[in-house]
């Protein structure tokens, strides 16, 4: 089954004391690209998380958002420099004694010097954090894949659409080039006779001529092997590996096949049938850049 890249997945969780949210959004793009936003203390889950939904996703732009807040106890510590508190109260004591003001130095008077107190964020467990991150992650790994495998599967079901009608026109350019051969074989055998004053024109010649002619404008190989690479788009949609890289190539290898066809086509018809053909071609080649 191929999967977009388009996906989105959300969880959010209380666990143990720790409110933790992680949401996944991904969009299409040629390569791998992680963008994850961590809140600064928990920048070591960087490297996990990244290997973690490695695991899930190959190709594509990932943005990846993890909070984590604790609910039951607080998670820093506060730390009183007594020393400059002492200068402070200090500096207090004399500005007061200095221009004769009432003596109402206190404890908030004091706090308000923010910089006497110091909050350092407790050392926490790292394992125990990742576990509880990734129990969340997990979560909502399951809803972006999920859905990138709904999108993939809508995204498949129009290109077999496709490759089947491709078959189609290629079929029909298969059964109309001996056609363009035998119209053209009696085209040439009127001009030569309208030419030759109504005599009956060197059959050994106009069968020459005829010979060039078809080999000059004989699709068969063309067709041959774009009827291969229809069977190679299948086996590669049918694989359960990722397929975007693999497809993108082989359109390149049908475009060129069918620009070969258009480049020897002397016929109408068959000019027509290429044109629906590149027509076709554009509309996988949109779909597929849209695969993992």
């Amino acid at each position: 089954m191929l999967k977009s890249m388009t996906g989105y997945g959300r969880c959010e969780r209380l666990a143990e004391g720790r409110k933790i949210l992680v949401e996944l959004r991904s969009v299409n793009q040629r390569f791998t690209d992680y963008g994850i936003k961590l809140p600064k203390h928990l920048g070591f889950l960087e490297e996990p998380v990244r290997s973690f939904a490695s695991e899930y996703i190959t190709r594509g732009k990932v943005d990846i958002y993890i909070s984590v807040e604790n609910y039951e106890e607080a998670d820093k510590d506060i730390h009183l420099n007594t020393a400059l508190a002492a200068s402070y109260i200090s500096a207090l004591a004399k500005l007061r004694d200095e221009f004769d003001l009432r003596d109402d130095i206190s404890v908030m008077s004091v706090a308000q010097f923010g910089d006497i107190f110091k909050a350092e964020r407790r050392e926490e467990d790292r394992d125990e954090i990742w576990r509880l991150v990734k129990g969340v992650m997990e979560e909502a790994m399951a809803e972006l894949v999920a859905m990138r495998e709904r999108e993939g599967e809508r995204i498949e079901k129009d290109l077999v659409a496709r490759i089947e009608y491709m078959k189609t026109l290629t079929e029909k350019i298969d059964e109309r080039s001996p056609q363009t051969v035998a119209e053209y074989r009696e085209k040439l055998y009127a001009k030569i006779k309208e030419l030759l004053e109504e005599r009956e024109p060197d059959e050994t010649r106009l069968l020459t001529e005829v010979a060039i002619f078809a080999d000059k404008i004989a699709v068969n190989e063309e067709t041959v092997r774009l009827s291969s690479h229809f069977e190679e788009f299948y086996n590669i949609i049918g694989s359960g590996e990722p397929a975007g890289r693999k497809l993108d190539f082989l359109i390149q290898e049908i475009n060129r096949e069918v620009n070969t066809i258009g480049s020897k086509a002397q016929d109408v018809e068959i000019a027509k049938l290429v044109v629906t053909l590149k027509g076709e071609i554009e509309k996988l080649r949109e779909q597929v850049q849209n695969i993992e």
